[in-house]
């Protein structure tokens, strides 16, 4: 054993205690969800990482996560028997935020509890919610692979500092154990804790266990299962209601709005694999971000791989949030076997089709909907018809404008209703762009279209120059600015012969001279 030695907590921990503490305090019960959640990636990594090294997993241990009550110490455990952190892990990952988030997350703390309590778990800082409910936390950890000499033990009360040493453990995997205040000592209770889990953790694939409670024999140690620990994407769609899409959307993305719709699939033949993709109501606050990752989960026989890859989606559905999981890639699949992989490519293909799919039967069948899924992600969706042109035609018909016939900066005029109002003889679609709405409204090149009663597409959306410059032909119209070069087509048929009989008479006038 190491001496025990103190730290104080890096400035961005103890402000995020600090606010975390106050700010959710009434939706205390999240700790237990994030926790587990913990708890679940830590088993899940260790299935992947043993996939490399069969000397990590013990044959006689089956992943499973257990919580035990001490009524009488006033503690709540929560073990898991998952990859385990080292001496340096724990001094890493919970003495300091190396997350690019965090801050982000700390300037997100409002008077919204219920959204306060999402955006833990999409920052990655869960642990910490433990001190909502607890005067002090242990953590009992050793490396899968490690000695048992090797293990850490971090005690912490949450109020700047924390002590850390090295001890001696029996098991591998982590052990958190929270001494639970006075004023939280409703949760020293079984059918409390079961209810929180049966909530927030019920899809997670991993066993929950807690004490079996035996009426015949009380001496009897009996651990049960209190989750049904099934992939929920691989049930019967017939059997799920949308409110069970609902909770397990939020559970997947601390989402505490429901989604806008899922789209649930089932492929059985050369390919085999699930999906079940969501469209979120908001766009999440990174979307803009260089770095913004995809939010879909990808797992190979139940088994999670990884998350964020860039070959599951392409750049402009980040939005999408949800679950690949498919037969047919080696469980040590790694990133660069992704990118060509043929496996990966041919449901990358199908999950876009079906997704612009989803969206052009909201367009028609639930205008209200797409109106809202417009607002939030148009601009995202207008980078596809650029990044992805075997789809441009799908995506075209998706785009929403506004124009001098709308009469507001809402966008929801499509392609074709624009195509179904123009002018007898007319060959292109006419746009002016600008900075703001009302900049493009006030366009002094828009005199010669208003008397000439010629809808003119008003583009003001930051994306929309990159996109008409690559744009090309919709139909057989092509994208024209009313700003740039000859506008002749603008005359009518009547206009024409108008024009052509002045020129004759001009150049007979000039004859006779």
């Amino acid at each position: 054993m190491s001496q025990k030695q103190t730290h104080e907590f890096q400035t961005e921990v103890s402000q995020l205690l600090d606010l975390m503490i106050h700010s959710l305090y009434s939706n205390k019960e999240i700790f237990l969800r994030e926790l587990v959640s913990n708890a679940s990636d830590a088993i899940d990594k260790l299935k992947f990482e043993s996939l490399s090294n069969d000397k990590l997993i013990e044959a006689k241990d089956e992943p499973s996560i257990h919580i035990d009550i001490d009524k009488d110490a006033g503690t709540i455990t929560i073990k898991d028997n998952g990859i385990g952190m080292t001496h340096d892990e724990v001094m890493e990952n919970i003495g300091t935020i190396a997350n690019s988030g965090t801050k982000k997350y700390l300037e997100g703390l409002d008077k919204n509890q219920t959204q306060d309590s999402n955006l833990i778990g999409q920052f990655g800082v869960g642990f910490y919610s433990a001190f909502i409910v607890s005067n002090t936390v242990t953590l009992l950890s050793r490396k899968a692979g490690d000695d048992k000499a090797n293990g850490t033990k971090w005690i912490s009360k949450g109020k700047g500092d924390y002590s850390i040493e090295t001890v001696e453990l029996e098991d591998y995997g982590t052990t958190i154990i929270l001494d639970v205040k006075k004023a939280e000592k409703e949760f020293i209770d079984d059918f409390r804790i079961r209810g929180v889990i049966s909530k927030y953790s019920d899809h997670i694939t991993v066993p929950i266990m807690m004490l079996k409670h035996s009426e015949e024999d009380k001496d009897v140690i009996e651990y049960e299962k209190i989750n049904e620990a099934t992939a929920f994407w691989m049930k019967d769609k017939k059997e799920l209601s949308q409110a069970d899409y609902d909770e397990f959307y939020k559970a997947l993305t601390y989402d505490f709005e429901g989604p806008l719709t899922q789209i649930h699939n089932r492929v059985e033949g050369k390919l085999d694999y699930s999906s079940l993709l969501y469209i979120p109501k908001k766009a999440p606050f990174d979307m803009w971000e260089p770095k913004r990752k995809s939010g879909v989960k990808l797992y190979a026989k139940r088994v999670f791989i990884m998350e964020g890859n860039e070959e599951l989606l392409p750049q402009y559905l980040r939005f999408i949030k949800g679950v690949i999981d498919t037969a047919d890639l080696s469980l040590n699949v790694s990133r660069e076997i992704l990118q060509g992989s043929k496996v990966v490519d041919t449901i990358k293909k199908a999950s876009v089709k079906r997704i612009l799919s989803e969206l052009d039967k909201m367009s028609k069948n639930k205008p209200e909907n797409y109106a809202t899924f417009w607002k939030e992600f148009g601009m995202v969706i207008k980078e596809g018809v650029v990044e992805d042109f075997a789809n441009k035609d799908k995506i075209s018909n998706l785009l929403r404008f506004t124009s001098t016939s709308a009469g507001s900066s809402d966008q929801t005029i499509s392609l074709k209703d624009y195509i179904g109002r123009m002018k007898e003889g007319q060959k292109n679609i006419y746009y002016v762009t600008a900075d703001t709405y009302e900049a493009a409204k006030g366009s002094p090149h828009l005199e010669i279209f208003k008397q000439k009663d010629i809808e003119v597409l008003l583009l003001s959306d930051r994306v929309d120059e990159w996109l008409v410059a690559n744009f090309g032909d919709f139909e057989e119209f092509s994208l024209k600015s009313i700003a740039k070069g000859d506008l002749e087509d603008l005359d009518s048929k009547e206009d024409k012969k108008k024009k052509e009989k002045t020129v004759k008479d001009f150049e007979s006038v000039i004859t006779k001279a």
